[in-house]
This record gives C-alpha cells, sequence and structure tokens, in this order.
C-alpha cells in the first residue's frame, strides 16, 4: 500500500496494490494491521455505497457533528471523481482550505478524511460508483455541511452551478461562513 500526506496534514491519499494477471486483478482494498502499520487508526463502523448515473453529479459538502463526527476512507469502484476535503476545524491553520484529489477505478487511489472535514466529491463519467468506510453511523439529527460552490473556498470543480446534478438538501447547505462549525483543532494532524 502506497501512502501519501495531502497539502493539509491528516488527509491522505492510499493506493492498495493490485496483483493482476490474465484473469483480472485482486487487490486488499482495507487491511487493519497494514493500516496500523501506516500509522492510521481508525475503527469503521459503517460501510455505504453511493452510484451516480450522471457525469457532474455534486454529493456534499457533507459533515456530521459530534458525537456522530466521521471520518472517511473513500474509494471509487467504478468511474471517477474529484473527491474534495475542506477543513472544518476552527482554530486549524488550514480551517476553509480544501485538498481535492481524482479518485477512479483506473488509479485505484483512497482518499482518507479525518473527522473536522467536510467531504464532497463531482463525478468526472456517468455510471460512478462510490464505496467508503466510516467511524460513525449516520444520524439525520447530526448531518450538515457547507455548500459546494461557495466562491469563498475557490473549489475548482469541474460541474459548474449550470451542470451540477444535485440534491435539494445539498443546494441549501449554507455558505463557510455561515457555518457555526462544532470542530476544534487541538493541534493534533488528526
Amino acid at each position: 500500500m502506497l501512502l501519501e500526506e495531502l497539502d493539509i496534514p491528516g488527509v491522505r491519499l492510499l493506493t492498495p496494490t493490485r496483483h493482476g494477471d490474465n484473469r483480472g486483478f485482486f487487490s486488499e482494498v482495507y487491511n487493519a494491521p497494514e493500516i496500523a502499520r501506516l500509522g492510521i487508526h481508525f475503527d469503521f463502523v459503517q460501510e455505504n455505497y453511493s452510484f451516480s448515473a450522471q457525469k457532474h453529479t455534486v454529493r456534499g459538502l457533507h459533515a456530521q457533528s459530534p458525537p456522530f463526527a466521521q471520518s472517511k476512507l473513500v474509494q471509487v469502484l467504478a468511474g471517477a471523481v474529484l473527491d474534495i476535503a475542506v477543513d472544518l476545524r476552527r482554530g486549524s491553520p488550514w480551517y476553509g482550505k480544501f485538498v481535492a484529489a481524482e479518485l477512479s477505478a483506473e488509479n485505484w487511489s483512497q482518499i482518507l478524511i479525518p473527522a473536522g472535514f467536510a467531504h464532497g466529491f463531482c463525478t468526472l463519467t456517468p455510471d460512478t460508483a462510490v464505496m467508503y468506510k466510516v467511524t460513525a453511523p449516520y444520524s439525520a439529527r447530526h448531518d450538515g455541511g457547507i455548500l459546494w460552490n461557495d466562491p469563498a473556498l475557490g473549489i475548482p470543480w469541474p460541474a459548474t452551478v449550470a451542470t451540477a446534478v444535485l440534491s435539494d438538501k445539498d443546494r441549501q447547505l449554507p455558505r463557510l461562513a455561515d457555518y457555526a462549525s462544532p470542530f476544534s483543532y487541538d493541534g493534533n494532524a488528526v
């Protein structure tokens, strides 16, 4: 497994090894002892699957508040996405900053996003399937986030307001300036 630190400490890109032959390939996409050896210690309790039929489907930017805050390990099984993590930890030197990574079935990379970040993605192809593990179950009461295209974030989305396929819920999320963050930065990367 390859590990790459992204521009905000704690957000990491993982690329599992693929073993290929004439049948296709095999890959351990998650191996707890190997992840721990890399210094990553999360207890995942739920796994989610998201399918988006259309290119430029935007999901996010979502964040669950404590005590249901979620760290996520995200991987694309079919298609491709531009995946985004935005730091929402009050007092963080990276507050309001984002990191982006292209995840695809071809590059086989995963992004690890700690709690305290908003997460979202935009599909780059039709028929995109995303699987992600989370460290807390879904809680509608603790569900929230920030507006995907808030100009203050400066995210270079591949979709525009005219082309993005969004849920009504995601259209109504607040801008960062109007978001009362329940997360705080404790001086640690994660």
